[in-house]
């Protein structure tokens, strides 16, 4: 009898201090979704803002020289000469480096002013800073412990991620599983997927409209379209690696040649003019929205992922703010597009798969992109995303857009990789 009763004693034990975890992290969770949320709209405002003024003022792409030595002048202001980007926020995670909350508003402006004036970049990559930098220095200021304080940034990076694009599942799971391939520490899965809701719940009521796209034919399942997918994933790990390489000789090239990084940033902005020129058309300057749109409805222009890569890491290996994933995506819609008829595919839905595949690829975020998938496309042909995100995993290999991203298992073999990439 003493025996049960020690064992109920303990269960009971445990059960409170699990629900008293979880009314901690609850309210924390709101706090950070509600706070984080705020500047993630305000962010958002602030690009579609620019991305309009620049519309309607074509005259503001020449003064991208002036922008990026703007960009560079405010980081140099704000103590920052070397910006790590992406990589400062999963150290952050791991408890590493800490953020300062002045990435926050500069990661603000100079996004803002790099798509002001036409410069290729997205802006998720930008609100994993802006969250991560808040949520960080928030937890320093409010004395939180070192671990508790690796979850907060979690909940920054998913609020804001979920704010600006309306994934907010994606959003969560993006932030536990990019940090450490083939581990996601679940202690941050309530707080994550709760700030992400509760973003996405204050972008909503703000008036921010959830990214989502209609494809227009799904394939139905077979071992042909089954077949089919699985060489589009192929294809599109290859384009992942190209991307990152991409993004990575271009970094080198701008520091190699030209170590000034005022003269770095006005040689990329001017280098960008001169492209935007020579191609005949500003599809490829800012986010480039549109044209993801009109890839999944089954419409691509066929060097349009090879532009785009060419854009965006001229753009941002000179210096200039942002962020890779929308442009991934344009890259993985164009792409799929392309080449999914030649596969025997519906257009539609391999921009859709593209989009999805060569996102895994770059981040090493298959749940991430499978949850994507069914975010923005719905759940009409889940089996395929699945077969497209897993395919492109497998054999992008261990690259990707992020340095600071460790590999922790293998993705051939039930091991460790045991090693993090430089």
């Amino acid at each position: 009898m003493e025996e049960w009763k020690d064992i109920v004693s303990g269960e009971v034990e445990h059960l409170g201090a699990h629900l008293k975890a979880l009314v901690k992290w609850a309210v924390i969770a709101c706090a950070v979704g509600l706070g984080v949320g705020i500047v993630g709209v305000a962010f958002h405002m602030a690009i579609g803002w620019a991305t309009e003024l620049r519309l309607a003022h074509g005259w503001l792409l020449y003064l991208l020289p002036l922008a990026g030595m703007a960009i560079v002048g405010l980081y140099h202001l704000g103590g920052i000469h070397e910006d790590k980007g992406t990589n400062l926020v999963l150290n952050a995670v791991r408890g590493e480096t800490p953020m300062a909350f002045r990435t926050a508003p500069l990661i603000f402006l100079a996004s803002t002013l790099t798509h002001l004036c036409g410069g290729s970049s997205g802006r998720e990559g930008a609100a994993l800073q802006l969250g991560g930098a808040i949520a960080s220095s928030a937890g320093r200021r409010l004395g939180f412990a070192l671990e508790d304080r690796r979850i907060l940034v979690v909940c920054g990076m998913a609020s804001a991620f979920s704010a600006l694009f309306g994934t907010p599942l994606t959003a969560a799971v993006f932030a536990m599983e990019v940090v450490h391939v083939g581990v996601m520490h679940y202690a941050a899965l309530v707080p994550a997927i709760l700030s992400a809701l509760i973003a996405a719940l204050l972008a909503g009521r703000l008036g921010l409209v959830p990214t989502a796209y209609a494809v227009a034919q799904v394939p139905e399942l077979s071992s042909l379209s089954l077949a089919q997918t699985a060489a589009l994933g192929v294809l599109c790990a290859l384009v992942a690696i190209l991307f990152c390489q991409c993004m990575h000789v271009s970094h080198d090239f701008y520091q190699r040649f030209l170590p000034n990084p005022y003269l770095r940033a006005a040689a990329g902005g001017a280098i960008i003019i001169l492209l935007t020129l020579l191609v005949g058309t500003r599809d490829y300057n800012g986010a480039g929205g549109e044209v993801i749109a009109a890839a999944v409805s089954g419409s691509a222009v066929p060097p349009a992922f090879l532009l785009k890569m060419l854009f965006t890491a001229l753009t941002l290996g000179a210096g200039f703010k942002g962020g890779e994933i929308v442009p991934v995506f344009f890259t993985g819609a164009t792409f799929g597009c392309l080449v999914g008829p030649f596969l025997g595919l519906p257009a539609s839905f391999s921009a859709a798969a593209g989009m999805a595949a060569v996102f895994c690829g770059v981040t090493n975020c298959p749940m991430a992109s499978l949850i994507l998938a069914y975010e923005l496309f719905g759940g009409r042909g889940l089996g395929m995303y699945a077969v497209v995100c897993a395919v492109s995993y497998l054999v992008s290999g261990y690259g990707g857009l992020y340095s600071a991203q460790e590999i922790v298992y293998s993705k051939i073999r039930p091991e460790r990789y045991a090693r993090m990439r430089k």
